[in-house]
């Protein structure tokens, strides 16, 4: 059995000292159990601490989030009963991305929809197990395209450079996770960054500002990871969105206070205006919610 990525109690965070925007989303956010009604995957590669919806629910009123994309976990694999629970009890204020496989059912996709799910994750990343085969993926999208779902692609390092033919050939809206989670000691003009620009300039793909503590390069100090997702916002206004990540797994070391993800916020969007865009108008749009 995998042991905790990051053991222990989730620290109460700082409350930000920017109020957010009516209705502001956070688009990238997990929750973990509880395990006795919702046990997790015998296959999984990291077991994480519970983090069940009441925590994250805390969280966001600490925080100002009023909506939130709730991102399936390897943790709990293909079975979505704790995402479902969650969509159920947000009547409308949460969205979902799954982890669907080739054997899942046409009707359980659909089930899926109706609940408020709007995307199927892919990891390329081995921690999280091997990479899907392509013809893995061509089943998912068969599955997933009839109900107009994006794909939401993990990856890190170089792998965004690595695969920017593969999201150009993908016939669904793409949003990347963690700004491609690149290397930004090779600085903001290397091939990653290069490629995530040009794909964000297909007008097709999507990127979350989340994961600013994974990327930085010297933490606590995440100035690097903000300087990336203002140079993704002034690229692409219209296609970034934002997360915190919480409870931020498979995190070793430094965990980031999430009041202090909060107000990154005025480096990557210093206006009431560009942040209203950023956590409102362009999550609306991407993950479906109601206008």
């Amino acid at each position: 059995m995998a042991t905790p990525s990051n053991p222990g109690p989730h620290p109460s965070p700082h409350a930000p000292t920017i109020d957010l925007p009516a209705n502001a989303c956070d688009a990238h956010c997990h929750i973990f159990g509880p395990t006795d009604r919702f046990p997790y995957a015998p296959d999984r590669t990291f077991t994480p601490p519970e983090a069940p919806l009441a925590d994250l629910q805390k969280r966001h009123d600490l925080l100002g989030f009023r909506r939130a994309v709730i991102v399936q976990s390897a943790a709990h694999g293909a079975d979505h009963a704790s995402l479902v629970a969650a969509l159920d009890e947000g009547a409308g204020r949460y969205r979902g991305v799954a982890l669907i496989r080739p054997e899942t059912s046409p009707a359980e996709v659909a089930r899926l929809h109706e609940a408020g799910v709007r995307g199927a994750r892919l990891h390329f990343t081995p921690h999280l197990g091997p990479a899907p085969s392509p013809e893995t993926i061509e089943a998912i999208i068969a599955l997933v395209r009839p109900h107009g779902w994006h794909i939401a692609l993990h990856v890190a390092g170089e792998g965004i450079a690595e695969h920017e033919d593969f999201v150009r050939s993908l016939p669904l809206p793409v949003v990347i996770d963690h700004m491609a989670r690149v290397d930004l000691r090779r600085g903001l003009e290397s091939p990653a960054v290069t490629a995530l620009r040009r794909l964000l300039d297909t007008g097709r793909v999507w990127v979350k500002l989340s994961g600013a503590d994974r990327l930085a390069t010297a933490p606590p100090d995440m100035g690097d990871s903000a300087a990336l997702a203002r140079l993704l916002t002034s690229s692409a206004p219209e296609r970034v969105v934002w997360g915190t990540d919480f409870p931020h797994p498979n995190t070793h070391g430094f965990v980031p206070d999430d009041g202090d993800l909060v107000d990154l916020l005025t480096e990557v969007a210093p206006t009431a205006a560009q942040r209203h865009r950023l956590l409102v108008d362009n999550p609306t749009e991407c993950f479906d919610f109601p206008g």
